[in-house]
């Protein structure tokens, strides 16, 4: 199967499954898949696939579910509650981080498999460790006040879209120049580094408005 088609498929499968967090656990839910998508999305990274022509990295899908469930929580229980799903988010990724240094100090047993593994995705490289974290607390922080100074400017329900689009879409720019910037300037050439930064953003972007549909769906459900 093409990873083009792939793609669209996990996509509909990680919106449609954040719904169903929020329609089995309401609020709950909501914090409840940030927590999980921010750190499957920080293992997910670490796989590069071809996709219509480009190199690219997983897990944008994934990252731009944690930007619609907080768009849904400002939108449906305000910007003092998303304010808290992005720390609450935050803080699950930065103890992951640490108690997954503390799995690999421990010395492998003669007969263990899966250290080496382990180490491969969870040894620390600190510049990537560094801009996933800035990244991720700064835009999702920019993306709560954006909302809800777009939602000023737009309140009706028929402007849901801009605020949901207008919000994400300038917060994952932002997301991925903190990111690139911090992990990847100077380490690869300049014309290298500005692929990374264009397709990146690019995925992330299509991925902001594939989650259009679901933001007006879970408008209307009860949570």
């Amino acid at each position: 199967m093409a990873n083009e088609l792939i793609w669209i498929i996990l996509a509909i499968v990680n919106f449609t499954l954040l719904l169903l967090f929020y329609k089995w656990f309401g609020r709950t839910g909501l914090y409840i898949w940030i927590g999980m998508a921010t750190i499957l999305a920080n293992i997910q990274v670490l796989k590069t696939v071809d996709l219509i022509g480009f190199t690219a990295t997983l897990g944008n899908i994934l990252y731009g579910t944690a930007y619609l469930a907080t768009d849904i929580i400002n939108e449906k229980y305000g910007k003092a509650e998303a304010k808290k799903a992005v720390w609450m988010g935050f803080a699950t990724l930065v103890t992951m981080t640490l108690l997954m240094q503390g799995t690999l100090a421990f010395e492998p047993s003669a007969d263990d498999v899966a250290h080496e593994a382990l180490a491969t995705i969870f040894n620390l490289i600190p510049r990537i460790a560094a801009g996933s974290l800035a990244a991720y607390l700064i835009s999702q922080s920019f993306d709560v006040w954006m909302y809800d100074k777009i939602r000023k400017l737009f309140p009706s329900d028929r402007h849901l879209w801009i605020r949901n689009n207008g919000s994400t879409g300038i917060s994952q720019l932002l997301d991925t120049i903190v990111f690139c910037t911090i992990a990847f300037y100077g380490t690869y050439p300049t014309n290298v580094f500005m692929e990374i930064f264009f397709t990146t953003y690019i995925i992330k972007f299509i991925v902001a408005l594939v989650d259009t549909p679901f933001m007006y769906i879970a408008k209307r459900m009860k949570g």
